[in-house]
């Protein structure tokens, strides 16, 4: 009986261990979406500016969706989306949203210079550097 007891004392000290590892995994998973999707929208907004002779002026969520339709623009709690998009002549900002309310961006600046950064959401452990 006491074998049995010890154990369970111990399945349970294991649990109490890998249980909170577990589910911090959902919000690095939401956020690595929302990171690929930030990355899709780059290709997009370089491809739509490579049709329009180097002008990034025409950057906005419809249009990076009619590029790469896989886009997610519409908010939702489930999934990355994304945010915002604009554009001028001579570079773009993409922000996507993760699940767990943090936010990431692609800026392309006049200079040719690709910034990343992110916006930790309250109570979020994602993205405490601020870079990605």
């Amino acid at each position: 009986m006491i074998e049995l007891l010890v154990v369970i004392l111990i399945i349970g000290i294991l649990a109490a261990i890998a249980i909170p590892s577990f589910l911090s995994q959902k919000s690095k998973a939401s956020d690595a979406q929302a990171k690929t999707l930030a990355h899709a929208a780059q290709t997009a907004a370089e491809t739509l500016a490579t049709d329009n002779s180097g002008n990034y002026s025409k950057v906005s969520p419809a249009e990076l969706k009619l590029y790469e339709v896989s886009i997610q623009t519409t908010a939702t709690e489930t999934e990355a989306y994304l945010e915002a998009a604009e554009g001028s002549s001579t570079g773009y900002k993409v922000v996507t949203k993760s699940p767990s309310g943090d936010k990431f961006t692609i800026e392309r600046r006049s200079g040719g210079e690709i910034v990343r950064s992110c916006t930790q959401a309250t109570g979020s452990k994602g993205c405490s550097t601020g870079s990605w």
